[in-house]
């Protein structure tokens, strides 16, 4: 079952509104079976739609648009829609008594706009919208379906939810799509094809894995389709935990798609362990990160960022003689750190990062992109040193990232 998004609207194409739709229709699309084929963002202007909406017929099953639905001037869907049809636009009495008691409700007076709004295509069986006065507008044509539905996300995702997507799979009756996604970490995406060519050889016909890089990570998706669901779980159990146990715990940090954040605090919070950050180049970016995770505060106790050296020393303990011997770019440093920011705040586990994010302040022998991250836990502290790139963000971001996977690991090593 195959589908073209076409999402309009002006703002969309000026940057001004970033198109949520696209990534939530087609995420939302795909556990029915719905494959999205292309994605496509156009102005407000009916004969643009006049000339995508032949194409996106020629190559789906479904075409779902949205934008253009409401009373203004520039929103002009219904008007291109009727006229790619050959039907007339007419009044529908069903729409205008839902937006009187909407209005009604909220005590707002009815302008001749909204009267115009309840003109839709002759053809079109209305989606009733309960969130707003637009209607979203099924289609069906040559055994294929057009649905137009309202630019504003929070009544496209009703409508769909509750009306779309159960009429598709009636209409339909596809197969399933289901997915599992597997986060590793450290291993580049070529090494991990490298690792898992012979488990992709012996893939069933159902299976597909799909390599999803980003910064120190790679997401591995496992999709499975067919008829039979229960099948297509039972396989993506079994493949998900011979991939797990192929990669191992070092590199596979969640197998239901939690993100790294999220798979360390599952581990802090089971063990009853807490946690604090002492940062220099990221900044804070590692404490983001892991408060981005709600209840987070069961076992984030707190962080330092240590840009300047006086407060390394000062605040962490950092020895004076070791930054003149080493630099604040070093292990020493950075294990000094790690333990100071535990003392301070009675974390059972702690994480230190110190680097040159750049784009400047790089030297031969730690050129941008080097950086120090350190553990520490219980008796034991450990240190590595990277060498990222030379853009500032990205090696903030991959050290932070980097930063939690060293502290995942070092994790891994207490008994179960």
């Amino acid at each position: 079952m195959n589908a073209v998004l076409i999402n309009i609207g002006d703002e969309l194409l000026l940057g001004q509104v970033l198109n949520t739709n696209a990534q939530w229709l087609a995420q939302a699309l795909l556990p029915i079976g719905g494959q999205v084929k292309e994605m496509r963002v156009i102005a407000d202007d009916p004969n643009h739609l006049l000339e995508v909406l032949p194409q996106a017929l020629s190559m789906a099953d479904i075409v779902l648009l949205t934008g253009g639905l409401g009373p203004t001037r520039d929103d002009m869907t219904k008007e291109a829609l009727a006229r790619y049809f050959g039907v007339e636009m007419v009044f529908s009495q069903s729409c205008w008594a839902h937006m009187q008691t909407l209005f009604a409700r909220f005590g707002k007076r009815l302008e001749a706009a909204h009267r115009v709004q309840c003109f839709v295509p002759a053809n079109a069986e209305l989606l009733p919208n309960k969130l707003g006065t637009a209607p979203g507008m099924w289609f069906e044509i040559d055994g294929k379906v057009v649905v137009a539905l309202p630019g504003v996300p929070v009544e496209m995702r009703e409508l769909m939810e509750q009306q779309v997507l159960p009429r598709l799979t009636a209409y339909f009756q596809p197969d399933a799509i289901l997915s599992r996604t597997i986060g590793t970490v450290g291993v580049a995406e070529s090494e991990l094809a490298r690792r898992l060519e012979s488990f992709e050889q012996q893939l069933p016909p159902q299976l597909q894995l799909a390599y999803l890089p980003n910064l120190f990570e790679v997401q591995l998706r496992l999709t499975a389709s067919g008829a039979d669901q229960t099948y297509l779980r039972a396989l993506l159990d079994e493949y998900t935990q011979r991939l797990k146990q192929l990669l191992g715990p070092e590199v596979v940090y969640s197998t239901q798609g939690e993100t790294l954040p999220q798979a360390l605090g599952q581990m802090l919070y089971r063990q009853g362990l807490t946690i604090a950050t002492a940062e220099s180049c990221t900044g804070g970016y590692v404490g983001h990160l892991l408060t981005s995770v709600p209840g987070a505060s069961n076992y984030y106790l707190g962080g330092v960022v240590a840009y300047a050296n006086h407060i390394k020393v000062n605040v962490l303990g950092v020895a004076m003689a070791d930054l003149h011997a080493h630099g604040a770019v070093s292990e020493p440093v950075a294990r000094q750190m790690a333990a100071g920011v535990r003392r301070l705040t009675g974390a059972v586990l702690s994480v230190a990062t110190t680097g040159v994010a750049g784009p400047t302040g790089g030297t031969a022998d730690k050129p941008v992109g080097t950086v120090w991250i350190a553990a520490s836990l219980g008796s034991k502290t450990v240190a590595k040193k990277y060498v990222f790139g030379k853009r500032r963000m990205l090696n903030i971001e991959m050290s932070s990232v980097a930063a939690l996977n060293t502290a995942r690991l070092l994790l891994l090593e207490l008994p179960s």
